[in-house]
């Protein structure tokens, strides 16, 4: 009998896009927005949400 252990992490996601071994952007949704002060003005940026490689979710689906 063989037995096989899927991690169901970042890492091992289809939708992660790794930055490095340890971080990485989550691609499974579009960017959001996101809204910061920067000298008194607000500036505004899209960003895709920033993991760790062993942080998980609901959206998970095995990578290729």
């Amino acid at each position: 009998m063989t037995t096989v252990t899927t991690t169901k992490a970042c890492e091992a996601c289809a939708y992660w896009d790794s930055a490095d071994n340890k971080t990485g952007e989550c691609r499974r949704h579009a960017p959001v927005t996101v809204a910061f002060n920067v000298d008194a003005a607000t500036k505004y940026e899209a960003k895709f949400p920033e993991t760790k490689a062993s942080d998980w979710c609901g959206d998970f689906q095995p990578g290729a």
